[in-house]
């Protein structure tokens, strides 16, 4: 006859209502309480053969383990509060008036089952009465503590990775500040050049950016950590067209976004430093220009965005940008944000990366890789 009743709680004891049921709080701690008591009743059998059968030692098992853990379940439930968690003095009184409670109730259950009156099991047997009420206490006690411990424990660590994500989300608000601007002094000072040598395309330019940066605040202003891919080659379109105005035939483009990706989350102005790193550095040089192609497109489990740019770079210029690791300030931001951001338990760190590809027929790639999100 099992005195003994096994509490589990966790931090909360309520679950959310679309919780499964396999993954409900109390429904575990049950589980946990019918095995406990399983094994007590076999452990009974095994040291006390010949007071009482099998199956009546179950009985009285399973009825007191279960009044046990459902009276301090209970009153944990009662008491339990939101924003706090229960004093211990609070655990240890609610698990011992369970305890006691549950001896009372799971007995007199177990004996109306087999026709006996209710707590005649005290009375027929006081010198085992005593020591179930001893063990059921000590058990009860300890079990209650131990587990209250544990969530605790787990509460502490959803709150150290609750700041963490607040701190992550901080650093990639502070990076994205630091990249607006510095593309926009680039864009002014393009502006201003061609304020004096040809202002119709300075209008036409400042009607560009005017699109760009309206966009632009639009998102530092939502409280998302992303947006979708076509917002971000919609912005790189608004870039693009603001650096054809200034280089005229100089500079083509082509934007490759299927339709299957749109909707998928990237962190903001993501690409636009790749894309304004391929014209600074490979077609602002050649005296021909090229061309400037970014594309979106799904390896597996992966997404992999490329920008790609027929401009002056060559093998040796990826080779020194890797043994230099001077990739300039927007590519270091690129590459430094997607750390942040896919800095979690469950990414492997080898699926975030951005390397540099030489073209076969020139100009360099900026090729993206992290995996696919809901």
């Amino acid at each position: 006859m099992n005195p003994i009743g096994i509490l589990t709680p966790m931090h909360t004891l309520t679950d959310a209502p679309q919780t499964p049921l396999w993954q409900r709080g109390w429904f575990r701690r049950g589980l946990i309480v019918m095995a406990f008591n399983l094994v007590i009743t076999l452990a009974l059998e095994f040291f006390m053969m010949g007071f009482d059968p099998l199956y009546r030692r179950a009985v009285y098992s399973f009825a007191i383990g279960t009044s046990i853990w459902l009276f301090i379940e209970g009153g944990l439930r009662l008491l339990q509060r939101p924003d706090a968690d229960l004093p211990t003095i609070q655990v240890v009184l609610v698990s011992a008036f369970g305890v006691m409670l549950g001896l009372v109730v799971g007995t007199s259950l177990a004996d109306v089952l087999f026709g006996r009156a209710p707590l005649s099991f005290w009375s027929k047997r006081p010198d085992f009465a005593g020591g179930l009420v001893v063990l059921s206490l000590l058990s009860g006690l300890l079990g209650s503590v131990y587990f209250v411990g544990q969530s605790r424990m787990a509460a502490l660590r959803e709150r150290a990775e609750a700041a963490q994500r607040q701190a992550t989300q901080a650093q990639l608000t502070l990076l994205q500040s630091q990249l607006e601007p510095h593309m926009l002094f680039n864009t002014l000072a393009n502006l201003r050049a061609l304020i004096a040598v040809d202002p119709a395309r300075a209008t036409t330019m400042l009607d560009h950016l005017n699109d760009f940066l309206r966009a632009t605040l639009a998102a530092s202003r939502s409280s998302a950590a992303t947006h979708t891919l076509r917002a971000e080659f919609d912005r790189l379109r608004d870039y693009l067209e603001l650096m054809a105005v200034r280089m005229g035939p100089r500079l083509a483009y082509q934007l490759d976004l299927p339709a299957d990706l749109q909707s998928h989350p990237v962190l903001p102005l993501l690409l636009q430093p790749l894309v304004e790193n391929a014209i600074k550095h490979g077609l602002e040089p050649a005296d021909a220009g090229g061309r400037v192609e970014v594309s979106a497109r799904r390896e597996g489990n992966q997404l992999v965005l490329q920008v790609a740019d027929t401009g002056v770079g060559d093998a040796a210029a990826v080779q020194r940008l890797l043994s230099q690791g001077d990739t300039g300030f927007g590519v270091a931001q690129v590459r430094e944000r997607l750390q942040h951001h896919y800095h979690q338990p469950n990414i492997a760190p080898h699926l975030v990366a951005i390397e540099f590809v030489a073209g076969s027929a020139g100009g360099i790639s900026a090729i993206v890789r992290f995996p696919l999100q809901a």
